[in-house]
């Protein structure tokens, strides 16, 4: 079989199987993360990009190549989610630049477009490193063009093009060391070769079958897409829900639990579907997490402590809820309306992103308008920056990532907003606190960018968490379970004692100019623990002040700040 060109219908298939294939193996793309924290999240920022991308592609009815690229570039655009998500949505922001008014492609043009996606992609990088998405996207577009000058054939070329991604992702190791050293090849790149591989099936005839999500993106966020929608509540009576409490639970497996109850995530599952509904569970190797609206929280988390320690729970009464919002929703088009114009306008609103109402609560205490829940396992989108930036009623606006996963999306938000807007690119929580005591309002916009930019360099950030995989990275061996400590991204201590890892860390992170730790720790800490780690600094180094407050992030036991 011989394909020539590619119709609207066809390259939507081609789309939408590619995300397909993303999607089942957002998971194994996780895993590649090259530091064996709990939050590689390449995979799963990877999936939902593409999932807002494939959103607008079936919303399209027309059979036009140009069309239905226009509408996928402009759903991965507002729905990209960190570096690996926005860097896909510039590949293919370029390559529909590329068809644009085409109705149908030819195997040149496609590898044409696939060209100039990766040149658009390369610009939005302020600095690319090759061994990553980007040279496996490059090679493959480089090889697409030479196939096209061969043939005409589509599916000899996409053959062509994915056989060089793959033989591109192999070769990331002898590009990236750091990759090599760890014993895996680039994760987003992988992703790409996902897509590829969609693409090729489609074109050479194979079955499509619908998305699933059978390797769910996070949980929170899942619940965050799919579940509470306001505009669901006012077609149903508070006395029509059946199950009336929202429960969520996460729980760390416990391996002598294991052994005893062995863990089935199917089998799981079908025995919470017999206690409620609107149920998602979602597991790894380490975090198993529920989600399900029951009449008896009390079943659920009795089931999860079977196989490990209770994490975090939440309870919440969906009667008094929907009362409520019932209350409201009559009144809420108006308020909608007329928010922005009732409270004064402001000159300046800085946005953040953190993890953590301990952690969201230091923000605004020092001016933050809107703290956008986020940061590790959870990226904010591009769409979702641009919402606070609408919604923060505003002339000029200032933001602050905390994640250097995030700067990419946070960027591309300033540059779709219509309002006046600066990124700060914080890379960690220390660093935005930082920055937020430099702010001042009566600066201009470029004066406190520049002024809270030069603060962060004055604070050096410090993080404990704990290993997901036994590895080793820049000679240090780790073992899975252990915790690390990370400064800069660089592991600087490891051990199973949470607090003498924490230890190890700050005595590699103080010096002699250092004035200040702040110790934030995690919803997994308590006070206690957090007190005798400041006792221990306080000891050993008397001219430093200690600072510590409640954080109540996940993942990360301390967030330490020193300056």
């Amino acid at each position: 079989m011989t394909v020539k060109s590619i119709e609207g219908k066809k390259f939507a298939k081609m789309l939408i199987e590619g995300a397909n294939n993303l999607s089942k193996n957002s998971k194994k793309i996780d895993a590649l993360n090259v530091f064996p924290v709990p939050d590689g999240d390449t995979g799963t920022n990877m999936n939902l990009t593409i999932t807002s991308g494939v959103k607008e592609v079936k919303d399209q009815s027309a059979n036009h190549v140009g069309l239905i690229s226009s509408s996928f570039a402009k759903g991965l655009l507002m729905g990209a989610r960190g570096n690996s998500g926005v860097i896909l949505s510039q590949l293919f922001r370029g390559f529909s630049k590329s068809v644009e008014g085409k109705e149908t492609i030819t195997s040149k043009e496609l590898s044409k477009a696939l060209e100039y996606g990766v040149e658009m992609a390369y610009k939005a990088v302020m600095k690319p490193v090759e061994g990553t998405i980007l040279t496996v996207a490059k090679d493959a577009a480089k090889k697409g063009t030479e196939s096209s000058k061969k043939n005409n054939d589509i599916i000899k070329v996409m053959q062509d093009i994915l056989q060089e991604s793959k033989d591109s992702l192999e070769r990331t190791p002898d590009l990236l060391p750091v990759l090599k050293e760890v014993g895996v090849v680039d994760s987003g790149g992988q992703g790409l070769v996902t897509i590829y591989e969609g693409f090729l099936a489609v074109l050479k005839g194979e079955k499509i079958v619908d998305m699933v999500e059978q390797d769910a993106p996070d949980l929170d966020e899942l619940i965050k897409l799919e579940h509470h929608q306001l505009s669901a509540q006012s077609h149903m009576a508070t006395e029509d829900i059946e199950f009336g409490y929202c429960t969520e639970v996460m729980v760390k497996f416990d391996n002598d639990k294991i052994k005893e109850n062995a863990f089935n995530e199917d089998q799981f599952r079908n025995k919470l579907d017999e206690y409620g509904d609107s149920l998602l569970v979602v597991s790894d190797e380490d975090l198993l997490k529920i989600h399900i609206h029951v009449e008896y929280p009390g079943n659920v988390i009795t089931e999860a402590q079977k196989f490990g320690s209770l994490v975090n729970v939440k309870i919440e009464n969906m009667r008094e809820q929907h009362s409520s919002i019932l209350n409201d929703d009559s009144q809420a088009s108006e308020q909608n309306s007329t928010t922005n114009a009732k409270e004064k306008k402001t000159e300046f609103a800085v946005i953040t992103v953190g993890m953590g109402s301990g952690i969201a609560d230091l923000f605004k205490g020092l001016g933050v308008k809107r703290v956008i829940e986020g940061g590790q396992t959870m990226n904010p989108s591009t769409e979702d920056f641009v919402k606070a930036i609408e919604g923060c009623n505003a002339e000029k606006v200032i933001l602050l990532p905390n994640n250097s996963n995030i700067v990419m999306a946070a960027n591309q938000a300033a540059e779709v907003s219509e309002l006046e807007v600066v990124v700060v690119a914080s890379k960690s929580v220390p660093q935005g606190l930082a920055a937020m005591l430099a702010f001042n309002n009566i600066l201009s916009l470029e004066e406190n960018a520049k002024e809270m930019a030069e603060a962060m360099t004055d604070v050096k950030t410090g993080e404990v968490t704990y290993a997901v995989r036994d590895t080793s990275l820049n000679g240090v061996k780790i073992k899975k379970g252990d915790f690390m400590g990370i400064h800069e991204k660089n592991i600087i201590s490891t051990g199973s004692s949470v607090q003498n890892v924490a230890k190890e860390l700050i005595d590699q992170m103080v010096d002699e100019n250092c004035e200040i730790v702040t110790i934030i720790h995690g919803e997994d800490r308590n006070s206690v623990e957090a007190k005798e780690l400041g006792e221990y600094i306080e000891g050993k180094y008397e001219d430093i002040e200690v600072e510590i407050h409640i954080g109540d992030q996940p993942l990360y036991s301390y967030i330490l700040a020193v300056e």
